[in-house]
């Protein structure tokens, strides 16, 4: 992205970076934003991004896309982790509205990757893994936002990051900052896009967790959320369930060890 066009989208969407320290965005929500969509897969991210949204707002309601993913199990975990939230956090429950999923088959059906298709992970030429699904998180915010208008839904919540990732562009600070300001202009409403994760790695991620829901929360977390790529439920780690072995569940396996030792450290 060019230097004139970063600072075009820096003035427009005036989301000023957070530091890693405090684990927060970009988006602090600012005291009109009382409402918010959070895109929700039934993760780990996510669901550290629904407990944070829910610490934050008056209301919140959660969207999730069936785009004929490989690890369509992360459908059905993310409805038991709704369940468990509601019963382990009784002052969440009249916050936490309705959930949406949406029929994405489409994007399934334009997409060649290891995340849609039965194929090993690999680099593919281009320098990405091919786990990379071309315009999914572009899809996804763009009909988040069209049902946050829709519902009147101001703040749109993603884990996205920069630190913990495979190098995915359109999970880059640049491309939400852009997405914001495209859909603020195309709908005539102004989004905020919220990125609590954005400059944190999966240990913090982790420890965010702890600092929002405690012990239960990341009990919940490790137990329910779902994470590989392969749709593992069979074996059960430490960090919860997963091949352990595809790069979705390495980064959460090290992320899990980084906050033991912060834990141990303290």
């Amino acid at each position: 992205m060019s230097e004139c066009w970063r600072q075009v989208i820096l003035n427009l969407t005036k989301t000023p970076k957070a530091s890693a320290a405090n684990g927060l965005n970009s988006g602090q929500s600012l005291p009109m934003h009382t409402t918010a969509l959070v895109l929700f897969s039934g993760g780990q991210n996510s669901t550290t991004c629904l407990a944070h949204a829910l610490t934050r707002y008056e209301r919140v309601e959660t969207i999730a896309f069936d785009y004929g993913q490989r690890h369509r199990v992360e459908l059905d975990a993310r409805l038991r982790v709704l369940h468990a939230l509601r019963a382990r956090f009784p002052q969440w429950v009249e916050k936490l509205g309705d959930d949406h999923l949406l029929d994405l088959a489409v994007l399934g059906e334009v997409s060649e990757t290891s995340l849609t298709r039965d194929t090993a992970f690999q680099m593919e030429q281009t320098g990405l893994p091919n786990t990379f699904v071309p315009g999914r998180n572009l899809l996804f915010l763009t009909l988040a936002a069209a049902l946050a208008y829709r519902r009147g839904l101001q703040v749109i919540v993603t884990g996205v990051c920069e630190t913990d990732f495979s190098g995915y562009p359109d999970c880059r600070d640049d491309t939400m900052k852009a997405m914001q300001l495209a859909l603020s202009l195309g709908m005539d409403k102004r989004f905020l896009i919220e990125t609590p994760l954005m400059w944190i790695d999966k240990a913090q991620t982790w420890a965010m967790a702890a600092s929002l829901g405690g012990a239960p929360l990341v009990d919940l977390i490790a137990e329910h959320t779902h994470t590989c790529y392969l749709g593992d439920r069979a074996h059960r780690h430490v960090w919860g369930y997963g091949c352990g072995e595809c790069p979705a569940c390495a980064l959460r396996a090290n992320g899990w060890a980084g906050f033991m030792r912060q834990q141990v450290g303290r």
